[in-house]
């Protein structure tokens, strides 16, 4: 419903959006209206807080302001997450809806952009200061694509040791259509589980495997416990996060359940939810929030 709003609004003449949003599951609704809403000629902001507006440390007034200028005077035509930056308050962060994740549980700046480099920092004073290269520029035209369908058959599983497989036998009596793993590892379980794989690849249910370190690809052909897991049927989703793997599972299995259209959707980047590589400038140097960073940067970084 939210993605066909949206669109309504694009296609009437809006220019900017803003969505107010919990943070709990903000990133995975950004994630979720980047497959739903592609091409979008406008920025499109989910902004939070940490901590509410009656607390004298409260990131709400800021994080809005900050949205506000994002979508009403930035360039950047994407689905964002627009959350707090570092503790001097000097400008707050934009983050691509598909690699952002909620990194503390208190924390103001627990936004994170994992495993690449924010969109750009936001703020009264500067306005949009973008830091990737690359975006996708604002536009006049109304020409926005909009793949709203979801299938809800779609789990995500932890795995952990001693992980029984009735577990997934009982995914699969229950009708689940798609299994996101995270493994350990390079994208690793027991072999006790395999039988049940067997039986869930049989029965149709696609299985894709993510990591739970978060950072790093799922690399499945270097020990044979991977080799054995794909040959039963799994696929490696590359450095998808896990929760975005399970989002885009969905979101694609909405579209079809054709076994290599499926794969082909899910291994194909639609807006950096896959990246090429991890860059070594990224996650503390360019998000703040650690004082120790903040201080050598001004030390050091020129």
């Amino acid at each position: 419903k939210l993605a066909i709003a949206i669109g309504k609004e694009i296609e009437n003449g809006i220019d900017g959006i803003i969505i107010a949003h919990g943070t709990d599951t903000l990133s995975h609704t950004a994630a979720a209206l980047t497959f739903m809403v592609q091409n979008s000629p406008v920025p499109i902001v989910l902004v939070g807080s940490q901590r509410s507006s009656d607390r004298p440390s409260s990131d709400a007034a800021l994080n809005l302001i900050n949205a506000a200028t994002a979508a009403g005077h930035g360039d950047i035509a994407e689905v964002m997450v627009c959350m707090y930056g570092p503790t001097s308050d000097e400008y707050g962060f934009l983050h691509r809806g598909t690699r952002v994740r909620k990194m503390h549980s208190s924390y103001r700046s627990t936004f994170r952009t994992l495993s690449d480099t924010p969109l750009a920092t936001v703020s009264r004073k500067n306005g949009v200061q973008p830091i990737k290269k690359e975006y996708n520029h604002r536009r006049k035209d109304r020409n926005v694509i909009i793949k709203p369908f979801f299938e809800e058959k779609v789990t995500i599983v932890y795995y952990y040791p001693n992980m029984q497989p009735d577990i997934i036998d009982s995914l699969v009596d229950n009708g689940y259509k798609g299994i996101i793993i995270a493994g350990t590892g390079l994208g690793h379980i027991n072999k006790p589980l395999y039988p049940a794989i067997e039986r869930a690849h049989k029965k149709g249910v696609h299985i894709f495997m993510a990591v739970q370190t978060l950072y790093g690809f799922c690399h499945m052909y270097v020990y044979d416990t991977g080799r054995d897991l794909m040959a039963k049927g799994i696929i490696p989703a590359q450095n998808l996060l896990p929760e975005t793997a399970y989002i885009k599972l969905g979101w694609v299995l909405g579209q079809t359940n054709d076994p290599e259209e499926v794969k082909r959707l899910m291994l194909t980047s639609i807006n950096d939810e896959i990246t090429r590589r991890e860059p070594y400038n990224g996650y503390l140097v360019y998000q703040g929030g650690v004082p120790e960073v903040e201080n050598f940067l001004k030390t050091f970084h020129k």
